[in-house]
């Protein structure tokens, strides 16, 4: 489609305002957070006033909008920065790459529903698979190495989801692909090297991904079904997630996937989840051992969740290493959690989990326990792949205060490795209405410290 006279005329005007110098630029929010830890101000982007309405470039409901979005994020950006408007509406796309000072934004009754026809998301980019990098299928939203990006409004972004359905079962050409791409990823083949998006590998995308991106902010939108992890933070630092309300219940429908990233803020969010509503995670084995990047620095707060698997899972991928994850008053409102806080690694990892501290947290029931550590967590990579190196995860510091239960199975099951046993615990001012199990499983751990747990049997209901 081709540019109006009104969008050239607003791309001449936005180049003329540059070139004299009295364009507006971005400005930043610094946001100080509160955390039992140094936390850095977050800086979040405070777009100009500029704004480049999708149906200027040629969008029309009823058809194809991927190459008028492209256009105006191509304008934005050009322009020094702004927002791109999808107006009120039901609109359809496929791949969305965002670039530098672009907002994205979704006006009150926007709904963009993106296609599940695998063509849109080519060609492959640089993205990543569980923790391994690779070239695969774009994400349906995708910024790789921008700073000042956004995602605003109060509209929908949904996926149709006939084909990632699909390929969620995970067939046996997927299990080979997934083989191949584990082999190459343990014999450093080059990244470049690592095409996924061939055949029938199904390597189903990420529904938003922030790669390697500087001040990121995700806000007020409403987000349903996803192919694969919701929003995936990337190798990314000073990003905040704020009043996102989520859907999604497909297979692997993370909320929330902070993967050696810093200094993230969520908060205020709707949580409505097929896997956990926050998933932490550092990379797999060697991959993150290459790139060296921890993911450090994560709050999570004031958040509702209404199903799903944990309210924070930290792992399995976590070869990077993790530090410093505070998560405090949240709340599940409803559904049936396996666990609140769940720790997951096993002896190909590697890396480290330390000071951890979840509080002030209330949910009805969980199906297993109120807090879990389990180190020997391979799912089905257990027989599928070979071992080619054992690093053990190093876990201390970890810290469970304020919790309120209706009911749960097992109230704690730390299960540390005799090589490697966890240490440094703290339980403290722990509630559960009725234990299935009042004997908790606590095994290769040092120093453990219990203060003020009320827990009751079935019989003392």
């Amino acid at each position: 489609m081709k540019p109006t006279p009104r969008s050239c005329l607003q791309l001449l005007l936005a180049m003329a305002a540059l070139a004299t110098g009295r364009s507006e630029t971005i400005r930043h929010e610094s946001i100080e957070v509160e955390a039992p830890f140094e936390m850095p101000p977050i800086r979040v982007p405070l777009f100009p006033g500029r704004e480049f309405d999708v149906t200027q470039y040629g969008a029309e409901q009823g058809a194809d909008i991927s190459e008028p979005i492209h256009k105006a994020i191509a304008a934005c950006h050009e322009a020094g920065g702004g927002r791109v408007v999808i107006p009120d509406g039901k609109w359809s796309t496929g791949a969305i790459h965002l670039r530098s000072n672009v907002a994205l934004h979704l006006e009150d009754k926007a709904e963009l529903y993106f296609s599940d026809d695998p063509d849109d998301y080519l060609p492959a980019v640089q993205t990543s698979w569980e923790g391994m990098e690779c070239y695969n299928y774009s994400p349906l939203v995708y910024a790789f190495d921008c700073e000042n990006v956004a995602i605003t409004g109060k509209g929908k972004l949904e996926a149709k989801m006939g084909t990632w359905k699909a390929w969620s079962g995970r067939p046996p050409a997927h299990l080979e692909a997934s083989k191949r791409l584990y082999e190459m990823a343990s014999t450093d083949v080059p990244v470049e090297e690592r095409q996924m998006a061939r055949g029938e590998a199904n390597m189903r995308p990420q529904f938003i991904q922030f790669n390697r991106c500087r001040n990121v902010l995700v806000e007020g939108v409403r987000i349903r079904r996803s192919p694969f992890w919701t929003i995936h933070l990337l190798l990314c630092e000073s990003v905040v997630v704020r009043g996102v309300d989520v859907w999604a219940h497909g297979h692997n429908n993370d909320g929330v996937d902070p993967e050696m990233s810093r200094n993230v803020l969520i908060e205020d969010c709707v949580f409505d989840q097929g896997d956990d509503a926050i998933a932490i995670k550092a990379g797999r084995n060697r991959d993150a051992w290459r790139l060296d990047t921890p993911c450090e620095n994560i709050v999570m707060r004031n958040c509702r969740i209404r199903a799903g698997h944990q309210l924070v899972a930290i792992g399995s991928e976590l070869s990077g290493g993790v530090r410093n994850v505070y998560v405090h008053d949240c709340r599940f409102e409803k559904g049936n959690p396996f666990n609140l806080l769940f720790i997951k690694t096993n002896r190909r990892r590697g890396g480290f989990v330390e000071n951890v501290h979840v509080e002030n947290i209330k949910a009805e029931r969980t199906r297993e326990s109120v807090f879990a550590i389990e180190t020997d967590v391979l799912y089905q990579w257990k027989d599928l792949v070979p071992t080619h190196e054992e690093r053990l995860t190093k876990i201390r510091g970890i810290h469970v205060r304020n919790i309120e239960i209706g009911e749960t199975d097992t109230p704690f099951r730390i299960l540390g490795d005799k090589r490697e046993p966890v240490e440094d615990v703290l339980l403290e001012n722990i509630t559960v209405e009725k234990a299935d199990r009042l004997e908790s499983k606590f095994e290769n751990v040092r120093r453990i410290t219990r203060r003020n747990l009320r827990i009751s049997g079935p019989e003392e209901r």
